[in-house]
């Protein structure tokens, strides 16, 4: 095929894709504007060839093409779409919608589980990529959801700490294949498109898989059960397999759990004297962590406060309401601390969008917060721990 009129009708075809998507209101053709290369060429020939690729995708019923009315021999003044898919099938490419539909297809098995693969889809309709991918790569999504299922299989199995090229190796018998879908399980993971990226050592952790094991973060002064036997926690903090951390030798006054990094540190400087056990959860925890959490506090009192600290946005209470489930199997309700929108300074604040807000609220009614619930649908504000 004459490759200008190849790309005039590949430009066509993505006209009309916007126009079926709904982000282009005009009717796909070709004007003179779009035709200016073909109208520029000099050699007979050249021209020749365009129009003759163009005349048979009319005899084929794909396009309509319109000449000067006072000169039927002149040159292609416009160039109108008659059928997408007569269009496609002459230039060897597939329409947009068709695309869709083969990955609603793919995807089909899984919307029960990862409803979030709606909003995917619903973007891709709309020509948005999500995390970089579209239609096209829907088996790669279906993929994800095998990795998500793999992992539960085997957290449930006692697996809970496992190297994550091993268990690509088993899953896919490519060693890096999981790696190359992170993107797409962060998205399944946090069950929706608008997120953040995660660091991929955070997703990798919430599924209980690792490319190098990283040590659970306590601070207190504290004496811990161990394999080995029963020490007081290190200043300012100690860092311990999870695995190894059996269950606790003092009582603390209170447990808290922090979400950020820099908040930690900055916590144990200052308070690694006192009765309190806090904990990093290095974002989402992964499931070795769960199981140390409650060990934990299945030996406190009841009266125990049991607190958590992370940011006020989507994350930190989706974190916030996952343990509040752990604490609530060993009787224990997981208590806000400096997560409400009025503990937010000032200067610290930005506007969430109405959807982020809903989940925010959600997650925050799980949790059992539902005041903190009633007052983020009021404040519409995100924050970050560390402000």
């Amino acid at each position: 095929m004459d490759p200008l009129a190849k790309k005039a009708l590949e430009r066509l075809l993505k006209s009309s894709d916007k126009h079926g998507a709904g982000v282009a209101v005009r009717r796909p053709a070709l004007t003179s504007s779009a035709l200016a290369g073909y109208h520029a060429l000099r050699g007979l020939k050249e021209k020749e060839n365009f129009e003759a690729v163009m005349a048979y995708g009319q005899a084929e019923g794909a396009i309509k093409v319109q000449r000067p009315r006072h000169d039927p021999h002149g040159l292609i003044e416009r160039i109108e779409l008659v059928d997408v898919g007569k269009l496609a099938q002459l230039i060897g490419e597939v329409p947009h919608a068709a695309r869709v539909q083969a990955a609603k297809q793919t995807l089909s098995a899984h919307f029960v589980a990862y409803p979030v693969l709606l909003d995917v889809l619903s973007s891709w309709e709309k020509l948005k990529k999500i995390r970089g991918t579209g239609p096209e790569d829907a088996t790669n999504w279906a993929m994800a959801c095998d990795v998500i299922a793999y992992c539960q299989t085997q957290v449930a199995l006692g697996a809970t700490e496992t190297p994550v090229r091993d268990a690509s190796a088993r899953l896919f018998k490519d060693s890096k294949c999981i790696e190359s879908l992170l993107a797409r399980v962060d998205v399944l993971l946090a069950g929706n498109i608008e997120d953040d990226a995660r660091p991929e050592a955070e997703v990798l952790q919430e599924l209980g898989l690792y490319r190098e094991q990283q040590p659970t973060r306590m601070a207190g002064n504290i004496v811990v059960r161990r394999e080995r036997g029963a020490f007081p926690l290190d200043r300012p903090y100690c860092a311990l397999p999870p695995s190894t951390v059996l269950g606790l030798e003092s009582m603390p006054r209170q447990v808290l759990t922090i979400e950020n990094q820099t908040t930690f540190h900055v916590w144990a400087r200052q308070h690694c004297d006192s009765d309190v056990l806090c904990i990093y959860t290095a974002g989402m925890p992964s499931p070795a962590w769960r199981a140390m959490y409650t060990r934990l506090l299945s030996e406190l009192p009841a009266a125990t406060p049991v607190l958590h600290w992370g940011d006020v946005d989507e994350g930190g209470f989706r974190i916030a309401a996952f343990l509040s489930r752990c604490a609530a199997e060993v009787g224990h309700p997981l208590l806000p601390w400096k997560m409400r929108p009025a503990d937010v300074p000032e200067s610290q604040r930005r506007e969430a969008p109405p959807r982020t807000v809903e989940r925010m609220v959600k997650y925050a009614g799980e949790a059992g917060w539902n005041d903190i619930a009633r007052e983020l649908m009021k404040a519409k504000l995100v924050a970050e721990q560390e402000g």
